[in-house]
């Protein structure tokens, strides 16, 4: 009976850490941006993200074309890792043009 139970809590566990690394997070993606791309871009997140409306970023995301519209926002940037793209795209998302909110970078 234990080990059923040790073998249930792990698998517990497992899956909820799973869960919250496939997430991806508008906090995050600020941070993010802050980090790796301000310098380059030099302008500010709420800039940045105020390029387009939230249709837009979305449209942008779903044709896979995120990261060669950040290059052509952002000149210099390169190569961006898939893995960052998720957290990119909420930022740029939650504060759109018309989202009515601005970030603190």
């Amino acid at each position: 009976m234990n080990k059923i139970i040790k073998i249930a809590l792990g698998a517990a566990i497992l899956l909820s850490f799973g869960s919250t690394v496939a997430s991806a997070d508008s906090a995050k993606g600020m941070k993010l941006y802050k980090k790796k791309l301000k310098g380059v871009c030099k302008v500010s997140g709420a800039v940045m993200a105020a390029k387009h409306s939230q249709d837009e970023w979305e449209e942008i995301n779903e044709a896979n074309n995120l990261e060669s519209e950040i290059q052509t926002l952002c000149p210099g940037t390169g190569d961006i890792k898939d893995k960052l793209l998720t957290h990119y795209y909420d930022f740029f998302y939650e504060f759109a043009s018309d989202s009515g909110n601005v970030p603190s970078c």
